[in-house]
């Protein structure tokens, strides 16, 4: 237990001085889709306001606790726990502001889960 305070001390020491995750707020915004790297799992689309919707696909719209795990230019690993709904982490590589790749695992719905894919910016969210 105490070697656990003593990895996640600092970083929450250092989410508090430095603007985090600024590698998600370059992604395009728009349409993306992502393409699972397993063959059986479809194809999504997702309407993105942020690229910080990219870390709780699993959870989405559901109030996290956040903690930064890896916060670089070019790639982010952010560990969240929503109480009483499970928990993940996730893990984005940026390519371009139009492609990046994801790995996401954790627990929803009391089940686990681990997914893996790659996201791509197909143009403007159509709004009907």
């Amino acid at each position: 237990l105490s070697l656990l305070i003593t990895l996640v001390g600092p970083v929450a020491v250092l989410d508090a001085q430095a603007p985090e995750l600024t590698m998600l707020d370059r992604l395009e915004k728009g349409a993306w889709e992502m393409r699972p790297r397993d063959e059986g799992e479809p194809r999504q689309r997702l309407c993105l306001v942020s690229g910080r919707e990219l870390i709780q696909l699993r959870h989405e719209r559901l109030t996290c606790k956040r903690i930064v795990v890896e916060d670089l230019p070019q790639a982010v690993t952010v560990q969240y726990s929503c109480p009483g709904n499970g928990f993940g982490r996730t893990h984005i590589r940026r390519e371009t502001d139009r492609l990046v790749q994801l790995d996401t695992q954790g627990i929803a719905g009391g089940l686990p889960y681990a997914f893996a894919a790659e996201a791509r910016w197909t143009g403007p969210c159509n709004r009907r």
